[in-house]
């Protein structure tokens, strides 16, 4: 290989070890965006998690406004926002198949709103002033899909009404929630 080549391919490396540290520090920085609906399942189930009871709201298939009643009968500890942020999600992505329930179910949880946004946003801009700070109902955020820009989005259709209902729910969020380094 000659000089000039592996001078290419040393910058490569580089260029990719510096966009996953950025890209891993950047994540470590949304944690104080409203946690997801997987997030509070696990919490909600505990550390590690009651195998059983993962595998009952895994198995189960629900309306939105049951699994609120559920979580509502249930002490999970979680706020009202949570509660309506985890039966949404619930909704959304249960029951898992057979086969995922059968093996590591944690694992086979699908991406909730916080890391669907945390992935999917703020690689073409601002996630501040284009996601934090928007106020949108359900559709408003399933429109969003509809721009040119956004139908590239690698997200299926599950994905986006995960997003959809997660945002609905959590978004916007308050100047003074979001660290001041955050806000551009």
């Amino acid at each position: 290989m000659t000089p000039r080549g592996r001078n290419a391919r040393a910058f490569a490396a580089l260029a990719l070890a510096t966009v996953g540290i950025g890209s891993a520090a950047f994540a470590q920085q949304l944690t104080f965006m409203p946690k997801g609906g997987r997030q509070l399942l696990l919490q909600v189930v505990g550390k590690p998690p009651d195998t059983a009871q993962l595998r009952e709201y895994a198995g189960a298939k629900h309306t939105e406004a049951e699994w609120r009643a559920i979580l509502a009968g249930r002490k999970t500890g979680l706020a009202e926002r949570e509660t309506a942020t985890l039966a949404a999600y619930l909704e959304v992505n249960m029951p898992l198949p057979d086969a995922a329930l059968q093996g590591d179910i944690a694992a086979a949880l699908a991406p909730d709103g916080q890391a669907l946004a945390e992935n999917s946003c703020q690689s073409c801009h601002s996630i501040f002033t284009s996601y934090l700070t928007q106020s949108r109902d359900v559709q408003g955020w399933r429109n969003i899909f509809l721009s040119p820009f956004h139908r590239g989005l690698k997200l299926d259709e599950r994905e986006r009404e995960e997003f959809a209902r997660y945002s609905a729910i959590n978004m916007p969020m308050k100047i003074d929630d979001v660290p001041s380094d955050m806000r551009f």
